[in-house]
């Protein structure tokens, strides 16, 4: 329970649906104080107060678990990327590490029988695998970030809001009289108070923040920035102006402290690998299948062939694609169902 209004609606539900309940809280430790005015965190102290207020008024019981140690090897690893020039999704990792692995752990310590939260997803099965599905409400694609979720935690999953838009779980919260019934969204990254990643990455990388030159594909110097780390492929903002058309960031190389850009064609690539599968719904075992990718979160999945290479797979979409960004997840959906996912190492530029 994150003390939103989702997770509360989702342990209402369970409790109406006949089952017993336990109410968990994860604590990363961070101070969300400084955020802008209207941010929403959520693993601060005002929402461990609110899912705590919710489990009162629910009857359940309630625990907080203190993940701030875990939490520091996830912030790091967010900042390791920037470092090396890549753009990571902590809340995929967040998923797999903390709400389905160390609330799955709890589960096992108190006896019981599933993990639900508050995602908009469902997990569907065929031919004896487990896949993870979109939920109902067309505007909240979580499929995507659950990704990462093994065997063993779809198998435990349960997410009650699975049929359900936002907008009905707002009139239930308010139906039941649940104190965060108008709450609003949390933001993207919870350690991150400013709402700017850069803040945390200046704060531990510094060296990623040193200035450098932006050239463009060809060569040309264009200027200078103060860190490649602020920058992400495909970005258009605050890169030097006066072309004649626009420009986007192409490469980041960090060793150099170079960022490269170009123009939208410069973008397009035509395969490119993924590494770390998670297997959902298609064989491991076949040697290529056919699905649509999604390769950022507000993405539409692009058809695309999947080729297994070595201990990954290369994804060669059907049209070249744009702004597929090293660091980034990767996940095959066959309709709403993913068949698999992973993380983007780089394009293959011969293919």
């Amino acid at each position: 329970m994150s003390g939103g209004v989702d997770s509360s609606v989702a342990a209402a539900r369970l409790l109406a649906a006949g089952h017993r309940v336990v109410g968990a809280y994860m604590s990363n430790g961070v101070k969300s104080g400084d955020g802008p005015r209207g941010a929403q965190g959520c693993c601060g102290i005002d929402d461990a107060e609110d899912a705590r207020r919710v489990s009162d008024r629910l009857g359940i019981p309630f625990y907080a678990v203190d993940l701030e140690d875990a939490f520091g090897d996830l912030i790091d690893a967010f900042v390791d990327a920037y470092r090396n020039g890549r753009t990571p999704n902590p809340c995929i990792e967040c998923n797999r590490r903390f709400k389905f692995g160390r609330l799955l752990a709890l589960a096992r310590e108190i006896g019981a029988d599933s993990v639900a939260t508050g995602h908009y997803a469902r997990v569907v099965r065929r031919d004896g695998r487990s896949g993870i599905a979109r939920g109902s409400d067309a505007g909240k694609d979580q499929a995507y970030v659950l990704f990462s979720l093994g065997e063993e935690a779809r198998a435990r999953a349960e997410f009650p809001l699975a049929d359900m838009t936002k907008a009905e779980v707002r009139r239930e919260a308010a139906a039941l009289g649940l104190p965060v019934a108008d709450k609003p969204e949390s933001m993207e990254i919870c350690f991150v108070p400013s709402g700017d990643y850069r803040d945390v990455v200046r704060e531990r990388a510094p060296d990623a923040f040193r200035k450098g030159r932006i050239v463009t594909v060809d060569g040309e110097h264009l200027g200078e920035h103060d860190g490649y780390a602020g920058y992400t492929i495909g970005q258009r903002k605050r890169l030097p102006g006066g072309a004649g058309e626009p420009r986007f960031v192409t490469r980041i190389d960090p060793e150099t402290a170079t960022v490269f850009v170009g123009r939208r064609d410069d973008l397009l690539v035509r395969a490119f690998r993924v590494t770390r599968p998670v297997w959902h719904l298609a064989d491991p075992e076949a040697s290529s299948f056919r699905g649509a990718v999604q390769v950022r979160h507000r993405h539409a999945p692009e058809p695309c062939t999947v080729t297994r290479e070595g201990d990954g797979f290369l994804v060669t979409p059907d049209a070249p694609m744009a702004s597929v960004t090293p660091g980034q997840a990767a996940v095959v959906f066959d309709g709403d169902a993913v068949l698999v996912g992973g993380w983007i190492e780089d394009a293959v530029a011969d293919a």
